[in-house]
């Protein structure tokens, strides 16, 4: 007779299966997208979040709630990591995703309360998201081949409209879009295929590099570099366009507040992740002196070495010098007598930015094969000037005209440190979206209205498939009206009556053959009356890569958390097994 422990009948733990596993599922994520669901659109509320220590979040930002939450169940944590995926992705859309994945989750859990197999469910929820997608390119999809400003703008203040920013939305969505088209690159294959790849219209003539001469851009985020100071309106933000400011000073009064270009030479930056100090013999050595003028030219050598080494640096051509380390007095009055700007214990991160974008290098170590020390003058970045500016309470270093892969800095003013936090992933967010738009060259109307032309159309869709899956795709249509539901109720309006209006015009609109009605598809909610409006028109639009990305990767987590039927959790396991 076999040994029932080696069965696996004994679990050393505890085990749930079938419908207790999904209802504590569902129940598990749906208490997640409700901590987020009241800061959904424009009118969204904020949550403040107090760490063990006492330090203070305020925040509307669903990825940045979700984030910093200790979430324990692993369902929950499922969707947790949705909203990072949809911010490092997309960058904007983190609490519509975790919303629709909970309603998604909802729903299929009653529909298996009916009887319905999780297998058609799972099968329903793939076959409506197929459906969506290819609606949302054949048919919501505006292709705007040569973005024009007016897009970008209103593309910015459509994401920017729910945060702390979003009253002086005028002003910071044209700082948003000054800023990513400053650091436009030219893109290559491997670029534009994950473009493609990311959901942008595979009709779209610019889905290929070079489709009649017409190169494609890139635009790396990492080049824009936003540096936060106290003090001054929000209002006094603003871009250093082609620039870079880095917050350090001069490591001495005597040096120049400011250098620039002359006779055609540029000023050039060296940038250093060393310690430029005084030499001194290594740990452990060991100097037997009989003679003590000897000590006295030990300490003239030490002294030599390190003008010699500083001397190396100027000699290159270097104008300016700063480092992640640490500069001592006999160091500084070298650089003091030539004349050039010296600042120490800059952040190396700000250091590696500036060095492409001024087209540098970031030096870790003069020594070279031969194990002598030289300072190499290709290593130096390139400026047309450098100036030491007061912002606020300190200073900071302004570098103008980047010779480099082109840079820019936004400097924001406010009030505190959590209004600059909460502008700043703001903003965040309003690049993250112009960047977008400008490399798939596709938008959709927003406020609803996507999500409600898709409900009308599957409901449609779903009466056309003769299998149990109709009644799947039917809630899948149900479930995204959940977003203009979220909007209206957040706003303070009826939104029974809201949505219901909305899903009539997309009604009449998908089933008239008139032309004039056919513009339908693009009305969405306003949410500050109460109507209904075309929001196209209105300037509420979003890239539609981020409206594909959110069905996808919701609907692909509502189905990794509906598939689980099982739950083993072990015990610590004590002493030898």
């Amino acid at each position: 007779m076999s040994n029932p422990a080696s069965t696996g009948l004994f679990i050393n733990g505890q085990r749930e299966t079938g419908q207790d596993v999904r209802v504590g599922n569902v129940t598990a994520a749906l208490a997640v997208a409700n901590i987020v669901k009241t800061s959904l659109g424009p009118v969204g509320l904020d949550k403040m979040l107090v760490d063990d220590i006492g330090d203070v979040l305020i925040t509307n930002d669903g990825a940045t709630i979700l984030k910093s939450l200790e979430v324990e169940h692993p369902a929950a944590r499922v969707l947790v990591d949705l909203a990072n995926l949809q911010d490092q992705e997309v960058g904007d859309g983190t609490t519509s995703v975790v919303i629709i994945a909970s309603e998604l989750l909802r729903r299929g859990n009653d529909l298996v309360k009916n009887g319905i197999h999780p297998t058609t469910i799972i099968s329903g929820y793939r076959t409506a998201l197929k459906a969506a997608v290819s609606y949302i390119k054949k048919e919501m999809v505006v292709n705007v081949s040569t973005l024009g400003d007016e897009h970008l703008i209103n593309a910015a203040k459509t994401s920017m409209s729910s945060k702390i920013i979003g009253k002086e939305s005028d002003f910071f969505s044209k700082l948003a879009v000054d800023a990513v088209k400053s650091v436009k690159m030219n893109a290559t294959a491997a670029d534009v295929a994950g473009y493609d790849a990311m959901g942008s219209s595979r009709s779209a003539e610019a889905a290929v590099v070079v489709p009649n001469g017409k190169q494609r851009f890139k635009y790396p985020l990492s080049a824009i570099h936003i540096l936060k100071a106290h003090g001054k309106s929000s209002m006094d933000s603003h871009l250093i366009g082609g620039g870079f400011a880095i917050n350090a000073m001069r490591a001495a009064q005597g040096m120049p507040t400011f250098v620039e270009s002359s006779e055609g030479n540029t000023v050039k930056i060296a940038m250093l992740d060393m310690n430029l100090q005084r030499h001194r013999m290594g740990m452990g050595v060991q100097v037997i002196v009989k003679d003590p003028a000897e000590i006295e030219r030990i300490k003239k050598r030490e002294m030599d070495i390190t003008r010699e080494r500083i001397r190396k640096i100027i000699d290159a051509g270097a104008n300016v010098v700063l480092t992640t380390k640490g500069v001592d007095d006999l160091c500084m009055k070298y650089f003091v007598e030539a004349g050039i700007i010296c600042a120490r214990r800059c952040n190396r991160e700000d250091l590696k930015r500036l060095a492409k974008a001024t087209g540098g290098r970031v030096v870790t170590t003069m020594a070279d094969m031969e194990g002598n020390e030289t300072f190499d003058p290709d290593c130096l970045g390139g400026c047309d000037s450098v100036r030491e500016v007061r912002i606020g309470d300190g200073e900071m270093l302004y570098v103008y005209g980047c010779k480099g892969h082109g840079a820019s800095t936004i400097v924001l003013r406010g009030a505190n440190e959590y209004m600059l936090d909460e502008m700043d992933r703001a903003l965040h967010d309003s690049l993250c979206v112009v960047k977008r738009m400008l490399e798939s060259n596709t938008l959709v109307p927003g406020g609803g209205a996507a999500e409600a032309a898709l409900s009308v159309y599957l409901d449609d869709y779903a009466n056309t498939i003769e299998s149990r899956e109709q009644m799947v795709i039917q809630e899948y249509a149900d479930a995204l009206l959940v977003i203009p539901k979220t909007l209206a109720v957040n706003a303070a309006k009826d939104a029974s009556e809201l949505v219901a209006k909305l899903r009539s015009i997309h009604a009449k609109g998908q089933h008239s053959e008139d032309e004039v009605d056919a513009a339908l598809k693009f009305m969405g909610l306003n949410l500050i009356d109460g109507t209904i409006r075309d929001n196209l028109v209105a300037g509420v639009v979003e890239p539609a890569i981020s409206k594909i990305k959110s069905l996808r990767f919701a609907t692909e987590a509502a189905i990794t958390i509906l598939r689980i039927d099982d739950r083993i959790t072990l015990n610590d396991s004590k002493g030898p097994a």
